[in-house]
């Protein structure tokens, strides 16, 4: 490879990452990675795939919340959820937001944490999409790759009232970055769980 082609190789290669770091914003994918159990892996080689724009992959950026750390925000006009660090810095992920009249704001905290969680549709989007009757009757789905709830959940109570809304993993990776679901936040499955690892019971959540 001649000087000239390596120079141009090398700047096709680094300009974009230049670029990102100049912007605040760095691909994050170090420690603390997922700890993946036996049945993670298997399952999730048996969930949907989907290629994601890579705006909406998992970063490390600039804070631009000004929440402390260990505090989640969801911005659903952005599409992105933002767990907020030490020393003004956040991890940035890509998230799927409700459509329209169905979607939440407001402030709750994380009452509860659930593994590959079973999901029972609730009465009102039984009531919608009446094609959802047998499952609610079948005492809804187990958790596994085709659950809607995907490999990680975050309940999100007020007080001691679930709102019923969660952030969890997702089967239609494909709609990251999107309004598409009924209220709840989706995240693909390996950033669901990224985040369940961070976050304890009683965390603050602000959707806007």
């Amino acid at each position: 490879m001649s000087g000239g082609t390596i120079s141009r190789y090398l700047l096709v290669r680094l300009v974009p990452l230049l670029a990102l770091a100049l912007s605040g914003c760095v691909n994050y994918t170090s420690t603390p990675d997922p700890t993946l159990s036996a049945r993670d892996k298997d399952w999730l080689a048996l969930a949907p795939k989907a290629q994601v724009d890579p705006e909406y992959g998992r970063y490390l950026v600039d804070d631009p919340t000004g929440q402390p750390p260990g505090t989640i925000v969801v911005n659903t006009k952005t599409h992105f959820l933002y767990y907020v660090l030490p020393k003004h810095k956040a991890i940035r992920y890509g998230i799927a937001t409700g459509r329209g009249a169905y979607g939440w704001t407001g402030t709750a905290t994380v009452g509860r944490k659930e593994v590959w969680p079973h999901w029972m549709p609730p009465a009102d989007m039984v009531q919608r999409w009446p094609h959802l009757e047998p499952t609610a009757a079948a005492g809804g789905l187990p958790g596994g790759p085709e659950n809607p709830l995907g490999a990680r959940a975050l309940y999100l109570f007020q007080g001691n009232k679930d709102t019923l809304y969660r952030i969890h993993g997702t089967n239609e990776p494909d709609k990251i970055g999107q309004d598409v679901s009924s209220g709840c936040i989706r995240m693909r499955n390996i950033d669901a769980i990224d985040l369940y690892n961070r976050v304890k019971l009683g965390t603050k959540v602000i959707v806007e």
